[in-house]
């Protein structure tokens, strides 16, 4: 016979595990799924929720909420919902879109939707005035998840060619460092034809 395990020892590893990610995390119940059974997991969150210590952002995910002085919890990152979303270290997700032209800072404009690839389920949320949304997506727009050739693959789809200007250039290389500038050679063949000048340009290789 298999020995049931303690609710309250349940609860102080959940809490243990919750505050050893740190302030300002986002997590949903499969991420203690080691620790018990959905239904004690599921339990244990919603005592925490009643005492306050960690927040609901949507159904199924949660955050241990960073403190402000005067402004109280803080929203968590976008970065950190979608990665929560896609099952950490379970399925990898992709910047896109207007998003990841805002990331490279080849638009100050902030998008109401940010858009990931993944290789994972589809799956679209709404945390206050932001909509996170997980597109699924082939494989090969999935290689470089993760790299700088990725994130500028897509702020660049997003962007078209005509919109690439000398300045947006000169910001990339002004604000992206070197050796990852360099790394860029590796991934050309991943990338769509007109990138490639701009993907060797931009590694300080010579035509």
């Amino acid at each position: 016979m298999v020995a049931k395990k303690d609710p309250q020892s349940i609860e102080s590893r959940m809490l243990t595990a919750i505050r050893s990610l740190g302030r300002g995390s986002v997590f949903v119940p499969s991420d203690f799924v080691r620790i018990g059974s959905r239904a004690s997991v599921d339990t244990a969150l919603h005592r925490f929720l009643r005492n306050k210590i960690i927040r609901r952002l949507a159904r199924g995910v949660y955050d241990f909420p960073q403190e402000h002085p005067v402004l109280g919890p803080l929203q968590p990152s976008v970065e950190a919902i979608a990665q929560a979303l896609a099952g950490r270290d379970r399925t990898r997700i992709q910047p896109a879109g207007a998003y990841a032209a805002n990331l490279l800072g080849l638009s100050e404009q902030v998008p109401a939707k940010a858009v990931f690839l993944t290789d994972g389920p589809s799956r679209t949320i709404k945390i206050g005035s932001t909509t996170i949304q997980l597109r699924r997506t082939t494989p090969r727009n999935m290689t470089a998840a993760g790299r700088l050739s990725g994130l500028l693959i897509q702020a660049l789809r997003e962007l078209g060619k005509e919109h690439l200007t000398e300045a947006r250039q000169a910001h990339l290389k002004r604000t992206l460092p070197a050796d990852q500038r360099r790394e860029l050679l590796k991934d050309i063949p991943l990338a769509p034809a007109w990138m490639h000048p701009i993907f060797r340009e931009l590694a300080g290789e010579s035509e």
